[in-house]
């Protein structure tokens, strides 16, 4: 029973995690954790051939070669599990098309699903419950670490979501190898010890390291996991502490609350986004925008005089350096600027995976296009897009993005999404595969041993 904040809230969440039986969570966050997989899954095959700077790590995971332990996902291999979850997380958001939290600046799947299938499958006796749970536990306290947040750790030079995701990491790792509440703590603290990441990475137009950033946070949950499992003993306090994780990063600037209300009755993991396009969770508001106006007014975008958006703070990074939005030189920076795929939206109807392709950058009607968009920020307003033409201007205001809970995209959707991602896995699935990994994943409480998932992939 959680009835005071003065408890150890390091303690308290590691307790959860360890006494939260697969049997305890309700059927309708399963479902949610089932989709999860099968998106993640995905996404990270199709980054195998399309996400940016994946290679390399995958390279590195192979070459260092140790015990087949557990699968890099699209290629066949087997490795030890720490390579695994540095492998497959740095495919996890390289095409930033995995699912997101709108509630706060986290992505909880990213590093917490390669952590659980590295450890899942090295284990060889995890059953489809098991996985999902770990992934489950793992995802809501990411959710719960960013809900807490009261500041952003952008404006001190932190960036946040694979901080956080590390955790998430953790959590995931640790509930498979059957950590006790102590020996999670140990895990925390040690997960702490390595999980960091400099918002610098946003302001580099070159940089492709905010692709991949999540392949650290997945082999750090995991090490810490596993080291804390042989005994290495950490701090008490490793998330509340003088100089754990909200002091470090947040100065202190955080909600205790958030992170234990209703813990055990509320999973937050089951409150997470789909992303019907492959771009930063926060350009989706504006591309529905320019969509819904579309559906309604035929627009020849060489006639448009400027689009302007009204963004949350938040938002910014999305549209700031201005130069660098309008012109991005990498994929990655593309999919996190409004200019740019409100642009592409407007001048192709949609936004798809071959809209971020290297010929596409240099698309000189989106470019010219992106140069008028302007933005206005105002935290009480909500997403608003508005289009000037010489005689008239068309508005359009989103307030949930599709695939929102509360606009979801449809279970079939997901699933050809999965489909049209599959493709482009560096060693071609069959089709046959590719529906048996389907039915496989959304029937997972039933499966025995994910080994079984695994060796179709």
């Amino acid at each position: 029973m959680l009835v005071s904040f003065a408890m150890n809230e390091s303690l308290t969440l590691a307790h959860h995690i360890a006494n939260t039986r697969a049997d305890d969570i309700p059927g309708d966050v399963l479902t949610v954790a089932k989709k999860s997989l099968l998106d993640a899954i995905g996404v990270s095959l199709a980054a195998t051939t399309l996400g940016e700077g994946c290679k390399p790590f995958v390279d590195l995971a192979l070459a260092e070669g140790g015990k087949p332990e557990s699968t890099i996902l699209g290629f066949g291999a087997r490795v030890p599990a720490t390579r695994a979850a540095f492998a497959n997380g740095a495919l996890a958001h390289a095409l930033d098309f995995e699912d997101a939290y709108d509630g706060a600046p986290v992505h909880p799947n990213a590093a917490t699903i390669p952590a659980a299938l590295a450890i899942a499958e090295s284990l060889g006796n995890v059953s489809g419950k098991q996985l999902l749970a770990a992934i489950i536990l793992g995802s809501d306290l990411v959710c719960r670490l960013g809900l807490a947040l009261k500041t952003n750790p952008l404006d001190d030079g932190w960036y946040i979501p694979p901080i956080l995701g590390a955790f998430g990491a953790t959590a995931a790792a640790s509930k498979l190898l059957h950590l006790n509440a102590e020996q999670i703590v140990d895990a925390f603290s040690l997960t702490l010890c390595q999980a960091t990441c400099s918002a610098e990475l946003t302001r580099s137009p070159r940089a492709v390291v905010r692709s991949v950033r999540d392949a650290f946070a997945a082999q750090a949950g995991v090490i810490a996991a596993l080291l804390a499992r042989d005994g290495v003993a950490g701090f008490d306090q490793p998330i509340e502490g003088q100089a754990g994780l909200f002091n470090l990063y947040a100065r202190g600037k955080y909600d205790p609350f958030a992170l234990i209300q209703d813990l055990g009755k509320t999973f937050e993991s089951a409150n997470v986004s789909f992303k019907p396009y492959p771009s930063c969770r926060g350009t989706h508001t504006y591309i529905d925008a320019v969509l819904h106006i579309l559906k309604a007014h035929r627009i020849d975008p060489g006639a448009v005089e400027e689009i302007g958006v009204v963004i949350q703070p938040v938002n910014k990074m999305l549209c700031e350096p201005r130069d660098q939005k309008q012109n991005p030189a990498t994929a990655i920076d593309a999919k996190f600027s409004i200019p740019f795929v409100v642009a592409t939206t407007l001048v192709h109807g949609q936004v798809a995976l071959d809209q971020f392709f290297p010929r596409a950058l240099s698309d000189a009607r989106v470019l010219a296009l992106a140069r008028r968009v302007t933005y206005r920020v105002d935290a009480a307003s909500p997403a608003i897009l508005q289009i000037k033409m010489c005689d008239e201007n068309f508005s359009a205001q989103i307030d949930f993005a599709r695939g929102h809970p509360r606009n979801p995209i449809s279970a079939d959707a997901l699933i050809q999404k999965f489909f049209d991602c599959a493709k482009y896995a560096a060693r071609k699935i069959s089709d046959h595969h590719r529906r048996e990994i389907v039915d496989l994943v959304l029937n997972l409480e039933r499966v025995e041993n994910i080994g079984e998932l695994m060796a179709r992939l």
